[in-house]
């Protein structure tokens, strides 16, 4: 396996220094490539996030691609894209606690309906699209397999480069071993997938190692970096000005429940907190909030002249930027704001019944690189404690990990787009 370091920065993109490093003509020399992203959609906004940073990189890069974004439709539009990108969307569906598939909104449909709905429409969008790299975001065969006859497809054709995209960490190692890691999908990545992409740092959490992970998998792994959420402001600013605007001068304490549909215990104990002087409190809700928590929470902050909230935003890194500390959940996307915005962040994850914020949250905290509270111990008091802390200087979480994935990333896509098709399925080497 390749470490993210070793990897050549030789894509066109453009550095903070505002200089733009060379790049290989794609072998489609007679056009821009095309590329495709997938984001499952279930919960919040975290995979399209995800995609969206990567497609607003590749579109700075001298690559200069076509994209075409694949989400549910409720999520597609909420982001503000470069030109270039556009969205083919899905009907939403939404994922029961007992695995169980259900239409999130169709709701005089099956959830068989759904699938075969959301598989004809990918079929269809990547047949006309025809993408020379498709970037599958976290699950190799989609919702209930739904990418697998796009797979086919695809393969079939012997002219797309897929690429499987994975946050740091994925679960406890139990479950990756015996869910995420079966079979099934250990046969999916061989068969169909050129690469897999890792959006961490290795010094933080390594995923090959950690779970075990051997074969096509590990063969196919390379770490790209965490994913630096700075750019986002370029596009997010616009939304967001009229919240950051009317924020009182002063220091700004941010809390961020994730989607929110289990992020009500933590906005309640925020409201109830002891600010510091001077500061302002501002909660985002979220999405998924139950409704009644939302208006629970809604309620309380009316009676706190220093507490704001926003029933959503979506797109958060302005007032990250603007905030001084940041109370949140662990969610992938969440803790890479804060670190790339350098934040004292006190980090409250879940940690059942998938406990993947927890170990993110005690890797980053065993770095020094943020606090961490274990959401049985949350009470207004523990997040007045802290908010009462002297921390110190920010930490410097850009110098201590690798946060150049989006720098990497279109180098990589230009190696893939340069690579000759004479692989037999899931067994050519990457020339990375």
């Amino acid at each position: 396996m390749v470490a993210a370091r070793d990897i050549p920065v030789t894509a066109g993109i453009h550095n903070e220094a505002g200089s733009e490093t060379a790049s290989k003509a794609p072998i489609h020399s007679n056009r821009a490539p095309r590329i495709a992203l997938y984001s499952q959609g279930m919960m919040g906004f975290g995979h399209i996030r995800r995609n969206a940073s990567i497609a607003q990189a590749l579109r700075r890069s001298a690559l200069q691609p076509a994209i075409v974004m694949i989400a549910e439709a409720w999520q597609a539009g909420a982001l503000l894209m470069p030109e270039g990108i556009d969205c083919v969307t899905l009907p939403a569906i939404r994922k029961e606690a007992n695995g169980e598939y259900n239409p999130r909104f169709l709701l005089d449909v099956s959830d068989a309906e759904l699938i075969a709905l959301r598989t004809r429409v990918i079929r269809s969008a990547m047949e006309v699209f025809e993408p020379d790299v498709l970037i599958v975001d976290y699950l190799p065969l989609g919702v209930a397999g739904e990418l697998t006859s796009t797979l086919e497809y695809l393969r079939s054709r012997a002219n797309t480069h897929c690429v499987l995209g994975v946050r740091d960490v994925l679960y406890d190692p139990e479950t990756v071993r015996h869910s995420w890691a079966n079979p099934t999908n250990t046969e999916a990545i061989r068969k169909y997938y050129d690469a897999v992409w890792i959006y961490g740092d290795p010094t933080v959490f390594d995923p090959v190692r950690e779970y075990e992970l051997n074969g096509p998998i590990a063969a196919k792994a390379r770490h790209v970096g965490y994913l630096d959420q700075r750019p986002r402001l370029e596009f997010a600013r616009a939304e967001a000005e009229p919240f950051v605007a009317n924020l009182p001068q002063g220091r700004i304490v941010l809390c961020l429940v994730g989607g929110g549909h289990d992020g009500g215990a933590l906005g309640e104990a925020f409201l109830g907190a002891k600010l510091p002087p001077d500061a302002t409190g501002v909660l985002v809700a979220g999405p998924l909030m139950p409704w009644e928590d939302r208006e629970r929470i809604r309620q309380n902050a009316k009676g706190r002249s220093h507490f704001q909230m926003f029933d959503f935003v979506h797109d958060p890194t302005p007032l990250i930027e603007r905030a001084d500390r940041i109370i949140a959940m662990g969610g992938y996307n969440t803790v890479c704001e804060a670190l790339s915005f350098e934040k004292h962040a006190l980090i409250v994850p879940r940690v059942s019944p998938e406990p993947e914020q927890w170990i993110r949250a005690q890797r980053l905290r065993d770095l020094g690189l943020v606090d961490v509270l274990h959401p049985g111990a949350l009470t207004p008091e523990a997040l007045t404690e802290w908010l009462a802390s002297d921390l110190g200087p920010p930490p410097a979480s850009r110098s201590r990990i690798d946060f150049q994935g989006l720098t990497r990333i279109p180098a990589m896509v230009a190696e893939l787009l340069n690579a000759p098709f004479t692989h037999t399925p899931g067994d050519m080497p990457l020339p990375l």
